[in-house]
């Protein structure tokens, strides 16, 4: 691995280490993300005001937004993973793009699913060949087709470097998605929260929103964990350490 990145990464990437880093921070992750969760529900669905506009109909923004943005974050998760692995062949980060992509496929289906909840009484119809929609779907199939093409091949790190492939060419509809509200003239509305400058929402609206987003990253994180370890005991099944660990397991 290239010699400019930091000792304690290239210890993380050992799979023994992470197998035990991630076995200490899942549990942790787990319990912040339903802590915040069960917070930014009650902030977004009780005490969150009505919509002077969509009356309580837009309260579904509280799920809808935080797993949209946690589909493009996921996938860009997982380009960098597949990067890595296919330039340095790490095979950790072959796990973790691999393993990130059934993750955010979750998040992108709750995205549209939502999406649809919405756009019946807002816009009238379930579903439109809106731009943002339509590449928000883009995005699913494109996690879709990373899942097949890395389960497509008996070797499954054969499969990995094939999917990563095709999650490094995917990543060109990232920013698509996240502009096309602004390159082309949608019906789906700008965006209203920025990191840059002031957001377009009332702080009422705005916290328990970006709670909820640190839920979904967290969450992300503990189910990241939690597939990757089992990824690694099938992937090392043959290591001293996988049976160490196998031993142990018996004897208790």
């Amino acid at each position: 691995m290239a010699k400019w990145i930091p000792l304690w990464v290239h210890k993380l990437g050992s799979p023994p280490v992470f197998y035990r880093v991630a076995g200490w921070l899942r549990p942790w992750a787990l319990a912040l993300a339903v802590l915040l969760g069960a917070v930014a529900l009650y902030g977004g669905l009780v005490l969150a005001p009505a919509d002077y506009q969509q009356g309580d109909a837009y309260r579904i923004i509280f799920i809808h937004v935080p797993c949209a943005w946690m589909g493009l974050f996921v996938y860009g998760v997982m380009a960098v993973a597949a990067f890595v692995a296919l330039i340095w062949r790490v095979k950790l980060a072959e796990v973790v793009a691999m393993e990130s992509a059934p993750i955010g496929a979750a998040f992108t289906f709750i995205t549209l699913v939502t999406g649809s909840l919405w756009g019946k009484p807002m816009w009238g119809t379930w579903w439109t060949w809106d731009a943002r929609l339509t590449s928000e779907l883009v995005l699913l199939f494109l996690y879709l087709g990373v899942i097949g093409l890395y389960h497509a091949f008996e070797d499954r790190r054969q499969g990995a470097r094939a999917a990563a492939f095709l999650a490094l060419i995917g990543i060109i509809n990232v920013p698509i998605v996240h502009f096309s509200v602004n390159w082309w003239n949608t019906l789906h509305q700008g965006s209203t929260v920025r990191l840059l400058g002031p957001s377009k929402i009332s702080a009422d609206m705005l916290w328990p929103l970006l709670t909820m987003m640190l839920a979904t990253k967290l969450y992300y994180l503990a189910s990241l964990c939690g597939r990757v370890r089992t990824d690694l005991l099938a992937l090392e099944s043959g290591k001293d350490w996988v049976r160490q660990i196998a031993l142990g397991e018996g004897r208790g």
